[in-house]
């Protein structure tokens, strides 16, 4: 759990793992920057893959990169039945929760079929630290935009609603989805929010967003709000660069 007892969201828009050809997955600095959340000096990380229905490539990618952490590191499956008799035990227990990307619609409904929406809040509350990219960044919002549901993008408007806004990932790297966030933030089908590039992360300590940070120095987060005509206007964000960047 984080040392100041707060309640921290780290979102990001993508870029959680290092690709090298020689040396494997490592952990970017984006999630180096999550465990230090902690304050821990060994964290207890459990990582979720319930948005890849915890395909066994996606849980040995993220075992992969969070060996190189000096953590104690576990996974939450939900298939074919959870993996711990007492979920809420161990996520309480943790010192961060990271989520993987995937589909965010199945992860929700998954989720609350098991009654994780209530187990999570009641983690962050007690001020375990949560993380996750894409679809691990847009649940913790009120919604976003997804394709969950084909490759058309459609409104997600359910997210667990733990920071009242909306969210926008991958924000440079796929340029539907800027277009559509404008859209849904400016008719009100969403609130306004905050979106996040590619190696750039959002980090809200309770509903408060506090600052973005990235390990690449161009990129950039952004402030969504309504324009007052129908419209959305958006404010670049100079994320705080942070070390072991490209």
């Amino acid at each position: 759990m984080s040392t100041d007892g707060q309640p921290h969201i780290l979102a990001i828009g993508g870029g959680s793992f290092r690709r090298d050809e020689r040396e494997g997955i490592w952990p970017s600095p984006l999630l180096r920057y999550a465990a230090d959340l902690t304050g821990q000096d060994r964290p207890r990380v459990c990582f979720l893959a319930t948005a890849m229905g915890d395909d066994d490539r996606v849980l040995g990618t993220c075992y992969e990169a969070f060996s190189r952490l000096d953590a104690e590191v576990s996974h939450l499956a939900l298939f074919p039945m959870p993996n711990f008799a007492d979920v809420r035990a161990h996520l309480l227990s943790q010192d961060l929760v990271y989520v993987t990307g995937g589909s965010v619609a199945n992860l929700l409904a998954l989720w609350r079929l098991h009654g994780l929406d209530d187990v999570l809040r009641e983690a962050w509350e007690r001020g375990v630290v949560l993380s996750g990219q894409s679809a691990g960044a847009l649940c913790w919002h009120e919604g976003g935009n997804t394709d969950s549901f084909g490759p058309e993008l459609t409104a997600l408007t359910d997210g667990l609603g733990f920071l009242p806004y909306a969210c926008g990932v991958h924000y440079d790297s796929e340029p539907r989805r800027r277009p559509l966030l404008h859209r849904l933030v400016g008719d009100g089908t969403l609130p306004a929010g905050y979106a996040a590039e590619e190696s750039v992360a959002l980090h809200y300590v309770g509903t408060e967003f506090v600052q973005a940070v990235s390990f690449r120095d161009e990129a950039r987060a952004y402030r969504i709000e309504p324009d007052g005509t129908g419209g959305a206007k958006e404010t670049p964000i100079v994320p705080r660069l942070l070390t072991g960047g490209a």
